[in-house]
């Protein structure tokens, strides 16, 4: 390597939006090098999806993403759509399956997409430098960076290094010191598509609940998701607190319906009706997993036959089930996060290509940005994109 130093195009880091953008401006006829701190390419790849990689969503559009111009991420999802990463992953025969919700998975695994994203990579010329951490980064002309293997200079520099959710994997904010050296404004950062906590003094907590799941409706900050949710030893975990999280900002409530789609008092009613004899909580697992319907039962009505039961305290119950108000502690934070919210303003980025207006040659793509997706998929919808957009121009 140390004879090569110059390129037409750096990227780096080496994951979702890094791989895709290499292989667009390669494909270009563009010298481009990768450069990643980690010893393997697309580390989060690998592990996402339970090793299968949720590596697109069906239902792909701008309304599933979250950032301070919601319309910013338009123009990549239309230039490079989920039905154009479907044809890439058809091309080189990768069997995938759709799970629920437009979210498709590899059949076999992970490594089929990042096994895929490197070969279209060698194939365009691509060259890969791994366990190779950046020590400085200047510019005159042309961008020159420093490396624990050398010095390398190019005339565009691509940005992809992610957020800071799972830093056992790697992450930093390498990628927002960046922005910051070349006066690119950068957004709060926090958390997201993150599990809910709850302190062990708040007799909320549900650690005699964990490993419970059920399906809900879960409501934060004028959003709303009906998917599963899961009791655990910290506080609430599932798809739908999930996909809330990121709507979630401290101090803020929670409301969680247990019945979806269900007149739980109407159905109380059918119980009770059928079953005058049996106890409260014995009609409410009928309704939810047993020891959540344990737990929702009111001390009062412990015990009691459910025919006895006024119907005050049965409509009183069923507001419980449908319209449970909660305020968590917290978040468990960036340790199990799946995706960083904020980030690099995209106010300093040309929507079209990525580049940062103040700075030409410079550019900001994946999970850096202020773009964040919801549970699904998204996310990688927006590595591609925004990556495949970056290499159109860079």
């Amino acid at each position: 390597m140390s004879e090569v130093s110059r390129f037409d195009v750096i990227v780096i880091g080496a994951g979702a939006a890094g791989l895709m953008c290499a292989l667009s401006a390669g494909g270009r006829g563009r010298r481009v090098l990768v450069i990643d701190h980690a010893e393997k390419a697309g580390k989060k790849i690998l592990i996402s999806g339970g090793g299968r990689c949720n590596f697109t969503n069906l239902h792909t559009a701008p309304d599933r993403f979250i950032s301070a111009n919601r319309h910013f991420c338009i123009s990549a999802l239309k230039r490079h759509t989920q039905h154009d990463f479907v044809a890439l992953v058809r091309r080189h025969g990768i069997a995938f399956h759709e799970k629920k919700l437009g979210q498709l998975f590899c059949d076999d695994s992970a490594r089929d997409i990042v096994g895929m994203l490197l070969k279209e990579c060698d194939e365009a010329g691509v060259v890969i430098q791994l366990d190779t951490g950046v020590t400085r980064i200047e510019r005159d002309e042309a961008f020159h960076i420093g490396t624990t293997r050398g010095a390398f200079e190019s005339e565009s520099l691509v940005v992809a290094t992610g957020g800071l959710s799972i830093p056992k994997m790697g992450a930093t904010g390498f990628g927002y010191r960046v922005a910051a050296q070349f006066g690119v404004k950068v957004l709060p950062t926090r958390a997201g598509l993150v599990p809910f906590t709850f302190a062990d003094a708040d007799p909320r907590n549900f650690k005699d609940l964990a490993g419970v799941a059920c399906e809900a409706r879960v409501r934060c900050g004028g959003a709303s998701f009906d998917e599963a949710i899961l009791f655990t030893h910290r506080g609430l975990s599932g798809p739908a607190i999930l996909q809330v999280s990121s709507f979630w900002n401290d101090g803020d409530g929670v409301e969680i319906d247990m019945l979806p789609g269900t007149d739980a008092l109407a159905r109380l009613r059918e119980l009770v009706a059928e079953r005058p004899k049996a106890e409260v909580k014995t009609v409410l697992a009928d309704l939810l997993p047993r020891r959540l319907a344990q737990r929702v039962t009111p001390p009062a009505l412990e015990g009691r036959p459910a025919g006895s039961v006024a119907e005050r305290d049965w409509r009183a119950l069923a507001d419980d089930l449908q319209r449970w108000r909660i305020t968590p502690a917290g978040t468990e934070g960036y340790r199990t996060a799946e995706v960083t919210l904020g980030g690099v303003d995209t106010s300093e980025l040309s929507s079209k290509t990525m580049e940062a207006r103040k700075v030409p040659g410079l550019f900001f793509i994946g999970e850096v940005v202020d773009v964040t997706g919801w549970l699904g998929g998204y996310n990688f919808q927006w590595a591609w994109s925004s990556g495949f957009c970056a290499g159109q121009f860079a």
